[in-house]
This record gives C-alpha cells, sequence and structure tokens, in this order.
C-alpha cells in the first residue's frame, strides 16, 4: 500500500473504500477498494476531503482490512447468524432465528486487547429475533500485519466466540395457589398473563393444577406436574413474606435446588428459582411473584428468554440484575435495547 496524491493516481487501483457522508441523507461508500482512479473522480475526491489516497502495492507480510475483518468474522460466526459482505472495513453479523445470545466473554475481551483489532457484540444473554443485528468487526488501519491476525486465530480459540441458543419446545406446567382461587372466590387472572408470555416463545400452559395455601398440598400439585412431564413448572401466588405465603416453602419440599428466593429487581423482588433433577433433566421451577400479573414487564421476562433457551442460571448472575435493573419505561429491563419492545 502507498500513499499518493489524488491528482497522481489516475489509472491506479484504490485499496480502500471511502467513505461520503451528506448530512441527513446518507452515509456510504462513495468509492470501494479495487476501484480504478479516473480523471473524472479527482473532483469528488477532493470534495469529499481526500487530497491523498492509498493505491495497492503488495506485500506478502501484510492483510488488507477486508481480509482482515473475514478473519474476525470466521472466529465471531457461528450457525444461525449470517455475515454481511465487508463495507468500508468492516462486516456485520445479523441472527437469522429467534433465541438467546451468548458471547464468551473471556475470550472476546482477550481478542479486543490485541492493538488493532475491535469486535463489538450486542449484550450477553440478549434475547433476539430473525434479522437481529448482533455484532460489527473490523481492524482499526487499512492493513495490519499478518502475525496479528494469526494472534487473533490463537487468542480467540477454537471455537466461535459467539452463538445463538434458539428457543425449545417445552410443555409448561402452572400450579395456582392461593384459597380464595381454589375455592372459587375470585377468577384466576393470573393464568392468562402467563400463557400470553408463553406464546410469545411458541408455547402455551400444557397443564394447570389448582391448590390452597397449605405446603403439602402445594409441593403434591407441583409433584403432579413434574410427573406429568413437564418441562417447565411456574407457581404463581404465595411468594411474598405473609404466614399464608407458603409456596417457597412447597417449592423446597419437592426435592429442588433453591438457585435464589429474592431478586434485585423491580418489579420481581420475591422471584425464586429452581432446578429439579428428573431422568437426567434440569427442570426448572419458578415461584412468580404477583406482579408479573399486573405490570407490563418484570423479572420473569429477563429470566424467561434464557430458560425457553435452555440456558440455566445461575445465583451470581441473577444477583448481578441489580446493577441497571431499571428503566424508565417499564422500570424492569437492564438490556442496552429494550427486549419487550419498548
Amino acid at each position: 500500500m502507498r500513499e499518493v496524491r489524488v491528482q497522481d493516481a489516475v489509472g491506479m487501483v484504490l485499496c480502500h473504500d471511502i467513505t461520503e457522508i451528506v448530512r441527513g441523507e446518507r452515509k456510504g461508500a462513495r468509492f470501494h477498494k479495487g476501484d480504478i482512479i479516473r480523471a473524472e473522480d479527482i473532483p469528488v475526491l477532493l470534495r469529499i476531503g481526500k487530497e491523498h489516497i492509498f493505491v495497492w502495492e503488495d506485500d506478502p507480510n501484510l492483510l488488507h482490512e477486508n481480509d482482515a475483518a473475514a478473519i474476525l468474522r470466521d472466529v465471531c460466526q457461528n450457525e444461525h447468524m449470517a455475515a454481511s459482505e465487508p463495507s468500508e472495513g468492516k462486516i456485520e453479523l445479523t441472527a437469522t432465528t429467534a433465541g438467546v445470545f451468548e458471547v464468551n466473554e473471556d475470550a472476546l475481551n482477550a481478542v479486543n486487547e490485541i492493538e488493532d483489532v475491535m469486535i463489538a457484540t450486542i449484550a450477553q444473554h440478549m434475547p433476539v429475533k430473525a434479522g437481529t443485528k448482533l455484532a460489527g468487526m473490523r481492524v482499526i488501519p487499512l492493513v495490519i500485519d499478518k502475525a496479528v491476525m494469526e494472534r487473533v486465530r490463537e487468542t480467540a480459540g477454537a471455537q466461535p466466540l459467539l452463538r445463538i441458543l434458539p428457543y425449545q419446545k417445552m410443555k409448561v406446567g402452572v400450579v395456582t395457589t392461593g384459597s380464595e382461587v381454589f375455592h372459587g372466590r375470585i377468577k384466576d387472572t393470573f393464568t392468562p398473563v402467563i400463557d400470553a408470555k408463553l406464546r410469545a416463545f411458541g408455547l402455551k400452559v400444557d397443564e394447570h393444577r389448582l391448590s390452597d395455601d397449605g405446603t403439602e398440598h402445594t409441593r403434591a400439585a407441583i409433584e403432579e406436574l413434574l410427573d406429568a412431564e413437564m418441562d417447565m413448572v411456574l407457581c404463581t401466588g404465595g411468594m411474598s413474606v405473609d404466614p399464608d405465603d407458603r409456596t417457597p416453602a412447597a417449592i423446597k419440599a419437592t426435592g429442588a435446588r433453591i438457585v435464589t428466593y429474592g431478586a434485585p429487581v423491580l418489579p420481581g423482588a420475591m422471584f425464586l428459582l429452581a432446578y429439579y433433577e428428573k431422568d437426567g433433566r434440569q427442570v426448572p421451577i419458578m415461584g412468580l411473584p404477583g406482579c408479573v400479573m399486573y405490570s407490563p414487564a418484570t423479572i420473569f421476562d429477563i429470566i424467561l428468554p434464557r430458560v425457553v433457551a435452555g440456558s440455566a442460571w445461575t445465583r451470581r448472575e441473577i444477583t448481578r440484575l441489580g446493577i441497571g435493573g431499571l428503566c424508565m419505561e417499564c422500570k424492569v429491563c437492564h438490556y442496552p435495547v429494550c427486549p419487550f419492545g419498548k
């Protein structure tokens, strides 16, 4: 690569895209890598502020920015992702299916610590749809030493840095607790809310049980659903600290492993997540506080996508939701891009 005055570049091969920005109208490549500079191009180049350009001279030790971006694409791209063509030295990855986006954070950070290399992604564990933009990548200079890109490959490792966990088909059981519903004194308005949220993932309430406030009765209802081969069990009601709120004790009595009872998210502080081991599977059991019934978005909307994608939450991950766990719109979303479409 050699830098020349634009007036001296006629007949030479441009080795990089040149961007033109017209405020309010467009931003994009006016000239592309591989273009042969013509005399009539000179006034245009000068008008967009280019008095010097880089033309191609072959160097066996250097890679062009587009070729380097392709290497970054290769260390990132996994199944269920589509890659753009290089443009202005950058390649972007887009989701081809709905699911949950995951990143090998340690490896990605190590790659980004390599000078002149950058990979930017959306947030870890972000729910995505087909067409969601996942990541963009490029190197900073127009050309980069091949040894640097070999170091990128070694640092990234053998597995792609990014992946999408597609949503799974699951059978869902719901236990509605509370003597007022059990005895028919009031109508169950919680289960329809749960069913609507499940249908956003192609799921539905497959089995439903009612229980009064007795710990043993609620435990028995949960175990019935587990015996019925449910892949997820959701318990509504009885999640507070009042004397007759006994759902957490009933979930624990099944022998399920409690991940957390309580979470640093509002609405949703009284949320419970547990896993019950059955036939080699970890069946998630959730205790949903009353806010899930009346708030448009709660901790349940944060937890549910990963559960449907088959990714297990840890207590440490849930406790970290307290950082940025509120938003002005719906008072729950911790994502930089709202997963609820707000």
